[in-house]
């Protein structure tokens, strides 16, 4: 997750930090403790940083907006591995294992930008 800080504009147009004022705590066994400790120091981080990111990343995760985006960028993947891979077969052309592995690479690679453009695409006003 990138380290992002909220940031809060005071009465007279200075930017701070918004305060972290809320405490949330949980209960460990000694051998959780130790697991969760040693991951957090792995990554360099303090464990209450660590502990913080790995919540937020799985309050993220949980959203259903990005769901739903991934799902979308997935049905464009198939649409595009269908669209590349069938318009040869229909030509009665063979697709050797080159020209697949191509396909699959060339959709891996430019999946996500497709569905973002079709995004933006449909969400503009149509002219008339």
């Amino acid at each position: 997750m990138e380290n992002s800080t909220a940031l809060h504009t005071s009465s007279i147009g200075l930017t701070r930090p918004v305060a972290r004022n809320r405490i949330l705590s949980a209960r460990f066994s000694e051998d959780e403790y130790a697991e969760l400790e040693k991951r957090a120091w792995t990554t360099g981080a303090t464990l209450g940083d660590w502990t913080r990111e790995r919540l937020l990343e799985a309050l993220q995760s949980l959203d259903p907006q990005s769901v739903q985006t991934h799902i979308f960028t997935e049905l464009v993947a198939i649409q595009m591995l269908m669209m590349n891979a069938l318009q040869p077969l229909l030509r009665g052309e063979k697709l050797s294992h080159e020209h697949t592995e191509r396909i699959f690479r060339e959709v891996q690679a430019t999946k996500a930008a497709r569905a973002q453009q079709l995004l933006l695409k449909r969400t503009q006003p149509k002219e008339r």
